[in-house]
């Protein structure tokens, strides 16, 4: 992926990850559209960041999706950088009946079946762009699982296995599959987490994900120094260790 010269499309960047992003990628010369469900926000942000564009999107609602892949296609014939970047993060009781259902069924529908509705909205067109990328977004926790939140770190493995699926499936064509595998990050995923001195700074996860971007070209994950520990961690075997030591010292990790 280049890292300037693009137009890109990030749903669910309207804080966290996911705006800090955009409005990076739009510094260093990318055409940037968000999306988010709240218009009002949405015209707050663009007003805040002249030149940024907006489009309003749930990516739990199949329609909207639909809807709006067509208004950023239309707006945007250019588009050859689509960030599934939108999803949740909630904790969970699985030992009691009532605990976990509920929000285990939202967590799937958002983080996994949403991503592949975008993808599925636009890799048609991507695939006739000369050079595009589908930008997926698992987690660390999808390697070495915190206690809390099973569905998340579920969904997040399954990220990663549809990344690699996809890339093969996309190998010969114009279309690459980059996945980014954030650590804990200073946001307000869960609460307390913009707080947790174990998270990473949001800025100084932003810079050195530009920076993997801009130096490691064929990579296929971006891998900050935060998320190795996670990343690797039953290649390295200190698996059972480094479960125990997120789920000690970090209990609202990324």
């Amino acid at each position: 992926m280049n890292i300037s010269g693009n137009t890109v499309f990030i749903p669910g960047a309207t804080s966290g990850i996911g705006l800090a992003l955009a409005l990076r990628l739009q510094e260093l010369g990318n055409t940037v559209v968000i999306g988010g469900r709240r218009t009002g926000l949405l015209e707050q942000l663009a007003a805040e960041h002249p030149g940024l564009s907006t489009v309003t999107i749930d990516t739990a609602d199949p329609g909207s999706i639909t809807r709006a892949a067509q208004q950023v296609l239309t707006e945007h014939p250019d588009l050859d950088v689509l960030v599934a970047m939108a999803g949740i993060m909630r904790t969970e009781d699985w030992t009691t009946p009532e605990g976990f259902l509920a929000t285990a069924e939202e967590t799937v529908q958002t983080n996994l079946l949403g991503p592949i509705r975008l993808i599925a909205a636009f890799v048609e067109h991507l695939r006739t762009r000369p050079d595009a990328t589908i930008v997926t977004v698992s987690s660390g926790l999808a390697y070495t699982p915190l206690a809390v939140t099973p569905s998340y770190n579920a969904t997040k493995a399954a990220i990663h296995v549809l990344s690699e699926s996809l890339r093969l499936q996309l190998a010969g064509t114009s279309v690459r599959v980059l996945e980014l595998v954030p650590p804990s990050v200073r946001t307000a995923l869960l609460p307390g987490q913009e707080e947790n001195e174990h998270a990473m700074p949001l800025q100084d996860f932003v810079e050195e994900v530009v920076t993997l971007i801009e130096t490691q070209p064929e990579a296929t994950q971006v891998l900050v120094e935060n998320v190795l520990p996670l990343r690797w961690s039953e290649a390295r075997g200190v698996y059972a260790e480094t479960v125990a030591m997120i789920n000690q010292t970090d209990p609202h990790g990324r």
